[in-house]
């Protein structure tokens, strides 16, 4: 009967892991997430499917998208010193409180960061 009770947990933590998997495979990105990473061309072909745009409200649409992406962009330029001065202090006090050994491993870590946003913000 142990035996048993093991098979099913790890089945039902199977069907968990590929339910959930599936789940975020299929789950459409927020709006705000897939202008970020693709532009505003997705969502005006999502919502022109959706609403059944004109041509004419495609265009006000990609035209007033990349307008507040503009201005995203210019809002996020004024704070970014100070987020990136908070970003050095939160490092710093981590810094603090690691031992020797753990060190070396926090800086290959913060590469690795470092480097997945530069990717990232160079898109």
């Amino acid at each position: 009967m142990n035996r048993r009770a093991v098979f099913l947990v790890v089945v039902v933590f199977l069907l968990g892991l590929v339910l959930g998997g599936l789940a975020v495979y299929l789950r459409p990105e927020p709006f705000g997430l897939a202008y970020g990473r693709r532009g505003p061309g997705r969502i005006v072909e999502e919502l022109t499917r959706e609403l059944n745009l004109t041509q004419e409200q495609q265009q006000k649409l990609t035209a007033t998208l990349e307008e507040t992406r503009s201005r995203y962009d210019a809002i996020y330029q004024l704070y970014r010193p100070q987020i990136e001065q908070a970003r050095q202090e939160g490092r710093q006090k981590i810094r603090g409180f690691l031992t020797a050994e753990q060190l070396p491993k926090f800086e290959a870590y913060l590469q690795r960061i470092d480097e997945a946003r530069k990717k990232r913000n160079a898109r």
